[in-house]
């Protein structure tokens, strides 16, 4: 069991009431990195968390106000992805709405890509995988708030993630330093004072969701390859996976499987194909001699060298070893 739930059992947090704050600092610094994804995922949802150092300094406070699960973390550079199989885990439920308060943060949702400075909004889906890097360290405030509350169907909601929301008028700017401001001062209302605030902050998230969706067309051009680049995408970030069916990407999308297998056919080639194409691009990228043959397949998501050999020999005309021993003899030839 790891260091977290050493410190903080369930009858603890409750009875620490509203107010639960946990700092890495209170482990090791070799168990930091366990010890976060863990208050991560019991606070939050689950999502790998990367750092160069393999450490991490960090400290999250959440609390409840009405609906709202309010959570502001403060945290050492680093990466976090919540991938198809955190998604299948079903943990899920709410639709996250962040404040960037300082640092920056690189976000990647449903085909989208932006940057999130200081006093940014964003909307993040938890039903469907994301990215985010922080280059620097950085502090964030997250409005956990119920998707049924925002009053927009999944598929609006998919429109308006990875979108950065700037506070530069109208409702934006009054609701960024509000949402800050809250955050700050969540554990000083109690009773009906405090539903009444959630009630009105909900109501905010709610007005901003639909202005977003306000600003962007009812229908999008092009919307199938729009989607398939969405798919690619996701494919592309999971590509080690050997998990990787289709009905694991199709379910991350929200689409069958059988339309996920059309939208391929639409481009003269099938899925199947095209993640197999992909791995062995990898696999011929790492390659410098037959001893790592079957390290390299497993590492992108072959079952063994034999799989791996037969696939190698289908899509180049040769085997991994004489393919090998072909690139030795051009390197060796080619002038200085």
């Amino acid at each position: 069991m790891s260091a977290f739930y050493d410190s903080f059992t369930e009858d603890d947090c409750a009875a620490r009431g509203r107010g639960q704050v946990f700092c890495t600092r209170s482990v090791p610094p070799r168990e930091s990195l366990e010890f976060w994804h863990d208050a991560v995922f019991a606070t939050l949802v689950g999502m790998d968390i990367r750092t160069e150092s393999g450490t991490y300094d960090a400290t999250m406070r959440t609390d409840r106000l009405g609906d709202l699960r309010i959570t502001t973390v403060d945290c050492d550079p680093g990466e976090v992805h919540r991938n198809a199989d955190r998604v299948a885990r079903g943990d899920g439920t709410q639709v996250f709405v962040a404040v960037q308060t300082s640092g920056t943060a690189q976000v990647e949702q449903d085909g989208r890509y932006t940057e999130l400075r200081p006093g940014d909004i964003a909307f993040f889906e938890t039903v469907r995988p994301y990215r985010t890097r922080f280059p620097q360290r950085f502090q964030l405030k997250i409005f956990a708030v119920p998707r049924g509350l925002l009053g927009q169907p999944e598929a609006a909601l998919g429109r308006i993630t990875a979108r950065a929301v700037r506070p530069r008028g109208g409702l934006a700017a009054l609701l960024s330093p509000f949402l800050s401001r809250l955050a700050d001062t969540s554990e000083s209302y109690s009773g009906p004072v405090a539903d009444r605030i959630a009630e009105s902050a909900v109501g905010l998230l709610a007005a901003a969701a639909a202005e977003q969706l306000g600003a962007e067309p009812a229908e999008l051009p092009g919307a199938e390859r729009v989607l398939l680049l969405r798919v690619q995408r996701f494919v592309r970030w999971n590509l080690a996976d050997p998990g990787l069916t289709p009905a694991v990407i199709a379910r991350a999308h929200g689409i069958s499987v059988r339309y996920l297998h059309r939208l391929f056919e639409q481009e003269g080639t099938t899925l199947g194909q095209w993640i197999r194409r992909l791995r062995l691009q990898e696999c011929r990228r790492e390659l410098t001699d037959t001893a790592g043959l079957g390290a390299a397949a497993r590492r992108w998501g072959f079952s063994g060298t034999a799989h791996f050999a037969r696939a190698f020999r289908r899509e180049y005309g040769t085997s991994p070893t004489d393919w090998l021993l072909g690139e030795r003899d051009r390197r060796r030839l080619e002038p200085s």
